[in-house]
């Protein structure tokens, strides 16, 4: 007789939409357990327990985590909130943690979250989970069937700002380049409005990438990047594609995708949006399968993460220094605050 497969606790952390998202699709889901909610708000957190009411709900961390031992620690807060909850994982024996992008807010801080997963033995996850609409997998497949020729050149801009977007737009062209190693990057950047939000960003930011297998890449963000007309709001205004020898394929987050093809004879498109509910469901399962089997690794995992924001880092240091960068990165002057002192 076959054994049933695991089931696994779950914790989760920050409790805003995106953490209601994370909780929503482990409680959904049987392979999981939703063993505890942690908010510093008690608004927040009196919603979500009355949601989940089986659940441990805390305002500190240390005391869900200690209380619930979870296998799996999801948590979704601002950007200058990663070390330390990484740390409080590890610490609490943890075999995942499951996070927000960006992965952090300095190369600095990147390399010291890697090395403490990397020590404990402890699995990662970034959240870049729009990868799995349907319209971003059908991108993927035009472009890896060679329908558009050699790949030349990957590509990806969005009118939101960097902290927000941009590992989104890295993590998808690198996939979409087979995830061949970035050796170099330009970058350029202006306006210093938005290092004031949460999310602090230069206003625009600009990144040319040269790939090892000889591909360009292109990403800009923020005021000033192309608009997609196509889309209305917002965070759905992305455009993410390849141009090879024999035509292109690109995806708008909220509007589909299209692409011309060798064979096409014109324009092709199909229907697609980023939608929550139908992305989360298989990234949580992508979980499960790594968390049963060490080779069945998760397409957001961290190590991947790591080489997306290592490139956007780059471009940052590339916009201060005034000249190409190469990778990987080192230790440095972190790199927003580097940026904020140098735009006028």
């Amino acid at each position: 007789m076959s054994r049933a497969p695991a089931t696994y606790a779950v914790a989760v952390a920050g409790l805003g939409k995106r953490g209601m998202h994370h909780a929503e699709a482990f409680a959904d889901n049987p392979r999981f357990r939703l063993v505890g909610l942690c908010n510093p708000g008690s608004q927040r957190l009196d919603a979500a327990r009355q949601k989940f009411p089986d659940a441990y709900a805390s305002t500190e961390v240390a005391d869900m985590l200690a209380r619930t031992r979870p296998d799996v620690f999801a948590f979704c807060t601002p950007p200058h909130i990663r070390l330390p909850l990484v740390r409080a994982g590890v610490e609490a024996g943890v075999k995942l943690i499951a996070y927000e992008k960006p992965m952090a807010t300095s190369t600095n801080e990147a390399l010291e979250i890697s090395r403490l997963l990397r020590e404990a033995g402890v699995q990662s996850v970034v959240s870049h989970q729009h990868r799995y609409g349907e319209h971003y997998r059908k991108v993927k497949e035009i472009i890896a069937g060679g329908a558009i020729g050699r790949v030349q050149t990957v590509y990806g801009h969005a009118t939101g700002w960097m902290m927000h977007m941009m590992t989104h737009l890295i993590e998808y062209v690198r996939w979409y380049n087979d995830y061949a190693e970035a050796e170099w990057v330009a970058g350029q950047a202006a306006g210093r409005e938005k290092f004031a939000d949460v999310h602090a960003s230069p206003d625009y930011i600009a990144a040319v990438i040269q790939f090892a297998n000889g591909v360009r890449g292109v990403i800009e963000c923020g005021a000033g990047a192309p608009d997609v007309p196509e889309v209305e709001y917002w965070w759905r205004k992305c455009r993410i594609g390849a141009q090879g020898t024999e035509g292109f394929a690109e995806v708008l987050t909220g509007g589909g995708w299209r692409a011309v093809t060798r064979d096409s004879q014109g324009v092709i498109s199909g229907p697609g949006n980023m939608e929550y509910g139908h992305d989360m469901p298989p990234y949580v399962q992508d979980i499960a399968a790594w968390l049963d089997d060490p080779a069945r690794i998760h397409p957001c995992h961290g190590e991947s993460a790591l080489k997306g924001f290592e490139i956007m880092m780059a471009a940052c240091r590339s916009a201060v220094r005034r000249g190409k960068v190469t990778l990987p990165l080192g230790p440095g002057e972190p790199e927003l605050a580097a940026l904020g002192n140098a735009l006028p």
